[in-house]
């Protein structure tokens, strides 16, 4: 209850409305709640469920006994992992990559969805859209073999093209230079997956008030300043969301990509955290080393999700959470 006195000297009450309590909410919207249900069980068991497993980090898990039958070892994993010098090697190339797409492959798709959307023939808009997700649903392993195949010295269209344009004097062997690869996995990954991440930016591109657009050229703006006053504006929730889960997903980039276009020449650019948990740690029986790895990731990607969400509710009031 409050009392606001107006100018002429009369006072008024203002009753502030009571906060409804939990079950009254419960009882009301009873339904919704029900329709939850479902996914809430599905993200315990799949997600919350499984982290009993972590405990095999402090142990020296051997699969054919019990929880109370192993041995437990403490930070004795943790502290080999973090005296093995593959793991920061595995660390450097996992940031590398990520910090790459993040900047590169991050940036395409917002890109292409506007240049997309300017595009006014709705056929040749909707065939170019078409043809840049279907890669989305082309497997990693088809993937890297036309890749390998087009950076091939024996006939790739790559270094014919290069090599007939003047650019270089005989054809290079871009899957035997360690330098070349962490550009290859990002130029493959925008090539595969630009077109479906560009769905999303689509979608909000879709939901702004065409009378911005309508208010923007009565102010006798081009169609580049209704891009950069009405559109990047308009999507900016969108990206900064999306941002910020990537920036999550920092050190998890998984290993598909890197195993597939990966070889022994250029291993040491090649090997991520998630193909090094794989390679020392399950590949060879070490549950509990594999373990260990996993927990440092989850951790890892964590902090950098609220720091991330952190920043961006401060300067931006946009957050996740």
């Amino acid at each position: 209850m409050k009392a606001v006195t107006s100018k002429e000297g009369s006072m008024t009450i203002i009753q502030k409305p009571k906060k409804k309590s939990f079950w009254k909410t419960f009882v009301q919207q009873k339904y919704l709640y029900l329709m939850s249900v479902p996914f809430v069980l599905l993200v315990i068991v799949f997600n919350y469920f499984p982290l009993w497993g972590w405990s095999m980090a402090f142990q020296n898990y051997k699969p054919a006994l019990s929880l109370f039958q192993q041995e437990w070892v403490g930070f004795e994993h943790f502290i080999e992992l973090f005296s093995d010098e593959r793991f920061y090697r595995a660390l450097r190339n996992t940031l590398g990559m990520s910090l790459l797409g993040l900047t590169v492959g991050f940036v395409m798709p917002i890109i292409f969805a506007v240049l997309l959307n300017e595009v006014r023939l709705s056929v040749f808009k909707r065939t170019v859209q078409t043809i840049t997700y279907l890669p989305h649903f082309v497997s990693w392993v088809v993937v890297a073999g036309i890749v390998t195949k087009m950076l091939s010295t024996d006939g790739g269209v790559i270094n014919e093209m290069l090599v007939s344009l003047g650019i270089l004097d005989k054809p290079v062997q871009f899957m035997a230079e360690g330098t070349y690869f962490w550009g290859i996995v990002v130029a493959s990954d925008i090539w595969k997956e630009m077109g479906w991440n560009a769905i999303i930016f689509l979608a909000a591109i879709s939901g702004i008030d065409s009378q911005l657009y309508e208010a923007a050229k009565v102010d006798g703006a081009g169609r580049l300043r209704q891009i950069w006053h009405v559109t990047l504006p308009g999507i900016r929730p969108t990206i900064l969301v999306l941002l910020i889960l990537n920036i999550g997903h920092l050190t998890s980039i998984g290993f598909e990509k890197q195993m597939l276009l990966g070889n022994n020449l250029v291993v040491d650019y090649a090997e991520v955290l998630d193909l090094y948990a794989l390679n020392y740690g399950t590949g060879l029986g070490r549950f509990s080393y594999g373990t260990a790895i996993g927990i440092f990731n989850s951790v890892i990607s964590i902090i950098l999700l609220f720091v991330a969400n952190g920043i961006f509710k401060k300067y931006s009031n946009s957050s996740v959470m």
